[in-house]
């Protein structure tokens, strides 16, 4: 019965392995900024405004209107956006909540009344919740920005992407001709998002001029030029001729949230910085804490002394992240309308009580979320600067290209993050009008001793909290950032957060199916399936589903010197860029 320990000899120095994992990259070095993204014409957006002198707010933000330019079905305008900011010179991290709300009319009884049982369908536009990533951008740059650059210097790079044309690289193009039919199909105006009609091929240049104008509209006009106007209008006229509620007033009444972020000191020495609910980064700092009080309990071996990726080592992390979502798939929910019971569901005596669900030789099929009280396609980037701030940024469309609709003369397409509500009465996340919903993009920072450690993100739905955590103990072990993210992970197959209430369903609403890279071996799989978890084997582009990350270290330093490590994931297009 011991609490885990670090070893911080072997992060200082970590072992090299690149020849271990598929993927072989090498850990980019830098003393200035860095950028690290799944683009890396996004990657040059940033580095150029770093360039003018911008921090990495700023350069965030570029990176982030360029992402929306070259991998729009991921992210864009049409969507939302979350960041953590690591003040280098308060030692203070900050959390932005851009995620938009439910039309005020909208409620259960008029999407029931549209034949919807459980939840609001992906394609109806009543999925659309109002767009967060403007007004994202602009509060990024005027309360975190450095003030040196301005407005269209940070959006100058996407706005040349947009009308000059960019090359389509290879994943996007995939995820662009799975899409197709939808752009098609969603609203009148999907020729804006297309290539002569058609979804680009590799390589091939496209140009999005619309989008270039709704760019050069928000660097006019400000928030007033998205939210009020013509893009607003369009905004609305489209919706509402399918049945949507959204209107003006929705869109007016928009406000990004700066609130505090939410913790967990794993190990007594690093510090976990996750975006408070509505986000589900709790079910990263959730898992955390039961895997460390498994440990502190004797109820499993210390994960230093479990081989990497062994049965043992694997199981012990699955069942903690099914505790995990059991709890944040019920309790998240909107904390300006629902309570959240953060602090006790971080507590150390809850986090007791739930590791007792805990078996060491099967897998629990009867988790459940508890009471503490009483006792999502996405983009994730990250930027530092020489000053030593961070910016962990994310944004998402939520399924790919979001509903596919197209406002007209916009160049961007509407996301559906409102089909997370539930349409159940009583449950926390249930569908209210001028309420955010459950949301799975989450960003994420590490410190330690109040000095930042990493700025890191894994993209991907629901993968993105297992992702963390996979991630950040494959560090703590002594993996460098990029082998960190090289290295084969697994996958709980999550249902959507709308587990009844008094359901028995596996971890609460999410179901039993374990889908792990095929570089894990066979052996190891089956040995699994014999503890009873459904585990599943996926290959090529199915390996999507693991997440794409991307990583900045800060590293000691004895002279003072700042020197940056950086990793990009393999399962991307990106890489990550330093600045010279």
């Amino acid at each position: 019965m011991a609490a885990p320990k670090i070893d911080w000899s072997k992060i200082a120095q970590p072992e090299q392995l690149f020849s271990r994992f598929h993927g072989r990259r090498s850990v980019v070095y830098g003393t200035k900024g860095m950028v690290a993204s799944a683009q890396p014409l996004a990657n040059a957006a940033g580095i150029e405004i770093l360039n003018k002198g911008g921090n990495a707010a700023d350069a965030a933000v570029a990176v982030s209107a360029a992402l929306n330019v070259t991998e729009p079905c991921s992210c864009g305008i049409g969507g939302d956006a979350f960041c953590l900011f690591y003040d280098a010179k308060t030692k203070q991290v900050k959390a932005m909540n851009g995620s938009g709300r439910a039309p005020r009319n909208l409620n259960i009884e008029y999407a029931k009344s549209r034949g919807f049982s459980t939840s609001i369908p992906l394609e109806d536009l009543n999925s659309v919740t109002v767009p967060g990533a403007a007004a994202a951008w602009l509060d990024t740059i005027e309360l975190l920005g450095s003030g040196t650059v301005t407005v269209a210097d940070i959006f100058s790079p996407a706005i040349r992407l947009a009308e000059e044309g960019h090359p389509v690289s290879e994943l996007t193009s995939h995820s662009w001709q799975g899409s197709e039919g939808l752009i098609k199909c969603a609203s009148t105006n999907g020729s804006e998002m297309l290539l002569d009609g058609r979804a680009p091929l590799p390589g091939e240049v496209i140009r999005l001029p619309n989008l270039a104008q709704t760019f050069r509209e928000l660097v006019a006009l400000g928030k007033d030029g998205f939210y009020k106007g013509r893009v607003a209008q369009a905004i609305v006229d489209l919706i509402q001729s399918k049945g949507g509620l959204m209107d003006l007033e929705d869109l007016s009444a928009h406000n990004t949230t700066f609130v505090e972020p939410i913790k967990y000191t794993y190990a007594k020495e690093v510090t976990v910085y996750e975006c408070p609910p509505n986000g589900q980064g709790i079910t990263a700092l959730l898992a955390l804490g039961v895997v460390e009080s498994l440990q502190e309990q004797g109820l499993c071996r210390p994960l230093d002394e479990m081989e990497h990726n062994s049965t043992e080592y694997l199981h012990t992390l699955i069942e903690a992240l099914r505790i995990a979502f059991a709890d944040s798939q019920w309790y998240v929910a909107d904390p300006e309308v629902e309570h959240v019971p953060v602090e006790e569901l971080l507590g150390k005596q809850y986090l007791t009580e739930r590791s007792k669900l805990f078996n060491s030789k099967k897998s629990n099929p009867d988790i459940v979320h508890g009471y503490p009280v009483n006792s999502s396609d996405t983009v994730y980037f990250t930027v530092t600067d020489q000053w030593g701030n961070a910016c962990s940024y994310i944004q998402s469309n939520y399924a790919g290209f979001g509903t596919g609709a197209v406002p007209r003369g916009c160049g961007f397409t509407l996301q559906n993050r409102g089909s997370n509500f539930t349409l159940e009465e009583g449950h926390p996340n249930a569908l209210k009008g001028g309420k955010r919903p459950y949301h799975t993009i989450i960003p994420a920072l590490v410190t330690r001793n109040d000095e930042l450690f990493l700025s890191y993100g894994v993209m991907g739905g629901f993968m993105q909290p297992q992702g963390h955590v996979q991630v950040l103990l494959n560090i703590l072990r002594g993996y460098s950032v990029q082998a960190a993210l090289d290295a084969p992970r697994f996958c709980i197959s999550p249902g959507m957060p709308n587990s009844g209430t008094g359901s028995k369903e596996e971890a609460g609403d999410i179901n039993s199916e374990v889908y792990f890279e095929d570089d894990i071996p066979e052996a190891t799989v089956r040995a699994l399936q014999d503890m009873g978890h459904d585990a599943r084997v996926v290959k090529g582009f199915a390996r999507g589903m693991l997440g794409r990350g991307q990583i900045i270290q800060k590293l000691e330093s004895e002279t003072g010197q700042i020197r940056w490590a950086a990793g990009s994931d393999p399962r991307a297009d990106g890489h990550a860029t330093p600045q010279i």
